[in-house]
């Protein structure tokens, strides 16, 4: 067998010859994949001005890639807390850096568990199974979601056992 020989079934054109344009070796011109740019490129109406700079009422975390702040940028949700404390962690990576990426998820997940005891906090008890996707885990992962429901069932049953034991003990 010669080195590089793929077996491949013999393809009958003719079962293919319905589809305008089958085959990949048409000419490029013809060919709607290959780029037709015009070289030198067109860059017509090219005429874009730069936004005016936003007015920096908040801490904003950019790139050490990037030298500065965008001209436009959301200020909604600034970084406070620990979550704020992981994100201003996080950015003094590289972009290329692992460590930046996995600092800023664990950020998130902070910032969701501070957001439950702000509701907490507030009066507001929130719906974790509806904010939490449960509906649609149940629907499209059913599996998914008897496991789950198994294994907090399975931690909730340890822990009234301990919690039990340890009653029992302290009245002997």
């Amino acid at each position: 067998m010669a080195a590089g020989h793929v077996h491949r079934p013999p393809i009958d054109a003719s079962r293919y010859a319905h589809i305008p344009g089958w085959g990949v070796d048409r000419d490029k011109k013809d060919r709607p994949a290959v780029p037709m740019e015009r070289t030198p490129p067109r860059l017509d109406g090219i005429d874009w001005a730069r936004p005016s700079q936003q007015a920096s009422e908040v801490e904003v975390l950019h790139s050490t890639e990037r030298s500065g702040l965008t001209p436009v940028y959301g200020t909604s949700a600034p970084p406070r807390g620990l979550s704020g404390m992981l994100r201003r962690t996080g950015f003094r990576f590289s972009e290329n850096d692992l460590r930046r990426w996995l600092i800023l998820l664990l950020a998130d997940r902070v910032d969701m568990v501070e957001g439950l005891f702000s509701d907490a906090a507030s009066g507001h008890v929130p719906n974790l199974y509806a904010e939490m996707g449960g509906r649609a885990e149940l629907r499209h992962n059913p599996a998914g979601a008897a496991r789950k429901l198994a294994t907090v069932a399975a931690v909730a049953g340890v822990a009234y056992w301990l919690w039990r034991r340890h009653q029992r003990e302290d009245q002997d």
